[in-house]
């Protein structure tokens, strides 16, 4: 097998497909997009406390391994759901991650920027390693059965659902909902986010005050 021409290939088709999509969104405005993308009742954009989000499952990452919240254990967790054939809303975030990674420089190894994706089908063990290391080199990929996702979606509270489409690469995409989940130390939930929100300067200075809260107590 050509490894290099399938990857070359995967890469080729996304970013016709994100291309197309972009240039839908320029057309409309952006509405049939959002509606596309995300569902029809979204909680607030920003939450903290404690909240009904439950910080368990058990997946497989991109280098082949099972691991489970404690796997992270000890290290505060941005989490995010999305898919690979994303077009719009996972790559932007998935770069924002990647810049509040940066951000964060030394203390960037206390920190796991997590992506789980909701199309397993698709996002293998193999394409999610490529995928991931396009972002970030720290970025994790995660991804298991179509009853391992769902389960871990539902107890973050994520939605998604699979939206059939003629476009789009065999023909369907992933709807799903767009937050970043920030999880403490410990596995428990801390806040929720989405990208444009907030400047990623300001999301690291968030975990950076957290971290430093830490080391006083």
């Amino acid at each position: 097998m050509n490894t290099t021409s399938n990857s070359d290939g995967l890469r080729h088709i996304r970013r016709l497909l994100w291309a197309a999509v972009a240039g839908s969104a320029l057309a409309f405005g952006g509405a049939a997009l959002w509606r596309a993308f995300t569902p029809p009742d979204l909680p607030a954009p920003y939450v903290t406390g404690e909240a009904a989000i439950v910080n368990a499952y058990t997946l497989t990452d991109h280098a082949g391994r099972s691991v489970t919240p404690e796997t992270y254990e000890g290290r505060w967790q941005l989490v995010f759901f999305g898919f690979t054939f994303c077009p719009d809303i996972c790559p932007t975030t998935l770069a924002y991650m990647a810049s509040v990674t940066d951000i964060l420089g030394p203390q960037a190894d206390r920190v796991a920027p997590i992506f789980v994706t909701v199309d397993p089908a698709r996002d293998t063990v193999d394409v999610l390693a490529e995928y991931v290391a396009a972002f970030h080199p720290q970025l994790i990929g995660l991804t298991g059965t179509e009853a391992q996702i769902a389960e871990a979606a539902d107890n973050f509270r994520v939605w998604y659902e699979r939206s059939e489409d003629a476009a789009a690469p065999d023909g369907y995409l992933m709807a799903h909902s767009g937050y970043i989940y920030l999880m403490r130390p410990d596995g428990g939930f801390d806040s929720v986010y989405r990208e444009g929100d907030q400047p990623p300067e300001a999301l690291a200075e968030e975990i950076l005050m957290r971290i430093e809260r830490d080391e006083r107590t």
